[in-house]
């Protein structure tokens, strides 16, 4: 199979209804698009090739980003490659993949940080392991903003604050439940309750 027929198939996934690739491999793939996909691999196989296509799905990613509009949000979402209780036997992405902990609990994989305008375009993309904390890819992501950056409490860092702000960026994040409120404006209250966009 070429790269472009497997970037399909996974891309495709994330936009079907199905909850784990297996299934939607066996009862979907290669019955409805048997003819479509002529070289089609069995699920072992697929699964085995598919660590090949992370850096052009990055590189296609990054060819449909938005413009800054100095209006942006940044989250991170969890990249599982198998349940927690295979992880001893996963072989896929066997010295790749990493633990890392979300807002769901541990897991093991990758972690995507995006950066969307408030149309809900894709501004900067990262794929990273998943045991890199949410700050840490943000100065690279946020090098080509302006203005105002909105995320949640995962990146309270006043570090990573001070450094944006000399680069013009203000990064506006909510707070932990054990720490003082925030004096912030309106607007910026009202943007962080729009975070869902990412």
């Amino acid at each position: 199979m070429t790269t472009y027929e497997i970037m399909t198939i996974v891309v495709s996934f994330h936009m079907s209804h199905y909850r784990d690739f297996k299934n939607y491999s066996l009862e979907y793939v290669s019955l409805v698009y048997k003819n479509a996909f002529p070289n089609l691999l069995s699920y072992t196989q697929f699964i085995a090739v598919m660590p090949r296509v992370i850096v052009p799905m990055c590189a296609y990613f990054t060819s449909l980003k938005g413009k800054p509009s100095g209006l942006e949000f940044i989250d991170s979402t969890s990249i599982n490659v198998c349940h927690n209780i295979r992880i001893p036997r996963h072989k896929t992405f066997n010295g790749i993949a990493q633990r890392g902990k979300g807002t769901m609990g541990w897991f093991y994989g990758f972690k995507l940080h995006l950066v969307v305008n408030h149309h809900g375009e894709i501004v900067a993309a990262k794929v990273t392991t998943g045991n890199v904390h949410d700050t840490q890819p943000v100065r690279e992501l946020a090098e080509c903003l302006t203005d105002k950056l909105y995320g949640d409490k995962g990146y309270l860092s006043k570090a990573l604050e001070a450094d944006l702000l000399d680069k013009g960026v203000s990064l506006i994040t909510t707070v932990r439940k054990n720490m003082n409120a925030k004096a912030i404006s309106l607007w910026d209250r009202a943007m962080l309750s729009r975070r869902y966009i990412t």
